[in-house]
């Protein structure tokens, strides 16, 4: 008889800037939790979102297929946002087939046409349920004085915030999922840290915005960019401001992390207590960043930035993976955490699941990733990105394109796509873009861009 397969947790945060875990290196936020998962596991250094885009790159990992595949190009309430195709094989679907026990607590974004109970998933706990019973605990409802750049919330306590409940309603679905006698999968998916920063005490006092740094991204110019950066700067009422303006912002977006880490050891204490953790495999990431400041911008939209591409993504399986490790794979996370999770299940990946499977990865399993967006809530705006190690290239097909080298210029402060010494370096990405489009059948690889991408258009 064949061994059950592993249990499966994916905590799956919104809004998470890859350098804001203790792990990676952040001067002051405290992720004592999070850097424990990465010591007991695999940390990735180098894994990117297929699109910075919350309903997009959760439509990814739905379906393990591309944005122009799924076709969920953009945010609920848009003029452009339709959900997955439902033809695409879903994966709480595919797990469901195999005997999973499944639960689904927080957010869904309208990644598919209807909710996770109706893909599989035996028990879906949306946060509308913490305003539930935030009302039945007679708290008022979250201030939004501030409206989109936070506050502290004194009305409630830690413990009564919605990470806090989200984490109590995860550790009752490990509880129910050990005691079924099935593998089981709990996604945990908190709204946190995504703005409006709204912090409960101690966690809004916890860093002094006079101890932040700057983002290195943020004294940005953005001179030889795309005109549409300055202009969600002056959309936002933001092109005036200086860092002491951010700082706050910034202290209380540290603060949620730093609660949210909290909630998650209680989560992994949960595993330890109920003596699952070696049979449970544990992945952590977000579905994007957050600008938060970074180039003198809010949230995110309208670049390709590491700021809001590159996510944090920490993997922990026991006796499986060796614990300590720092892989540099390039990594297309939504798309290679679906495959992952159907392959260590035991089920054959549809063809529509492009992903590679973690645990196999290594830097040798791709030289490069690729990433899509198609605008949001201010119009309809495509942009596509390619990046190396070393170099990033963005094609902005209605504006100038983006050429970074980030060995010498990580915060992606100097546009060298109309630099002539970048012209050979210019051509050889502008050629592996169109190969990576190609090969997905991205509907942008046309007729009409092709050659002009291929035979030297103005940058």
């Amino acid at each position: 008889m064949n061994a059950m397969p592993p249990n499966l947790l994916l905590i799956h945060c919104d809004q998470l800037r890859f350098d804001c875990l203790g792990c990676h290196g952040h001067p002051l936020v405290r992720t004592p939790n999070l850097d424990r998962l990465a010591s007991e596991g695999r940390d990735f250094s180098l894994a990117f979102t297929p699109s910075p885009v919350c309903s997009p790159a959760r439509a990814c990992l739905a379906t393990g297929a591309w944005a122009t595949t799924h076709r969920c190009l953009a945010i609920p309430s848009v003029e452009h946002y339709q959900p997955a195709d439902a033809r695409l094989p879903v994966l709480t679907n595919l797990l469901a087939d195999a005997g999973y026990v499944q639960t689904h607590i927080g957010k869904f974004h309208r990644e598919t046409a209807a909710t996770p109970d109706r893909y599989g998933v035996n028990r879906y706990v949306p946060e509308s349920q913490y305003h539930i019973w935030r009302e039945s605990q007679g708290l008022p409802r979250q201030p939004r004085d501030a409206g989109w750049f936070g506050q502290a919330d004194l009305s409630i306590t830690a413990d009564q915030s919605r990470l806090a409940w989200g984490a109590d309603q995860t550790i009752e679905a490990l509880r129910h999922g050990a005691a079924s006698g099935r593998p089981f999968f709990v996604r945990w998916d908190p709204s946190e840290p995504h703005l409006p920063n709204c912090v409960p005490e101690p966690f809004a006092s916890m860093y002094d915005p006079a101890s932040i740094p700057p983002w290195p991204s943020f004294p940005d110019p953005l001179h030889g960019k795309p005109f549409i950066q300055s202009q969600q700067r002056r959309t936002w009422r933001l092109d005036d401001w200086s860092w002491p303006q951010w700082a706050p912002i910034v202290a209380r977006y540290l603060g949620e992390i730093a609660l949210f880490d909290a909630q998650v050891g209680r989560v992994l204490d949960a595993l330890d207590t109920l003596e699952i953790t070696e049979k449970t495999l544990v992945i952590f990431t977000t579905d994007h960043g957050d600008f938060t400041g970074g180039h003198g911008m809010i949230d995110k939209h309208y670049a390709m930035y590491d700021d809001i591409l590159r996510v944090p993504l920490l993997l922990r399986w026991p006796g499986v993976v060796p614990a300590g490790q720092r892989s540099d794979a390039m990594v297309v996370h939504e798309l290679d955490i679906a495959r992952t999770l159907l392959d260590v299940a035991g089920v054959r990946p549809p063809e529509s699941f492009v992903g590679e499977n973690l645990i196999d990865i290594t830097a040798a399993t791709r030289a490069d990733v690729f990433a899509q967006y198609h605008g949001a809530q201010f119009g309809l705006y495509s942009s596509r990105m390619l990046r190396s190690p070393r170099w990033k290239y963005i094609w902005n097909p209605t504006d100038v394109d983006e050429l970074y080298n980030l060995a010498a210029d990580p915060a992606e402060l100097h546009n060298l796509a109309a630099d002539a010494d970048a012209a050979e370096q210019l051509k050889i990405m502008r050629r592996r873009l169109v190969e990576w489009m190609q090969s997905i059948n991205d509907p942008l690889a046309n007729q009409w861009t092709t050659p002009q991408l291929l035979e030297g258009l103005k940058p």
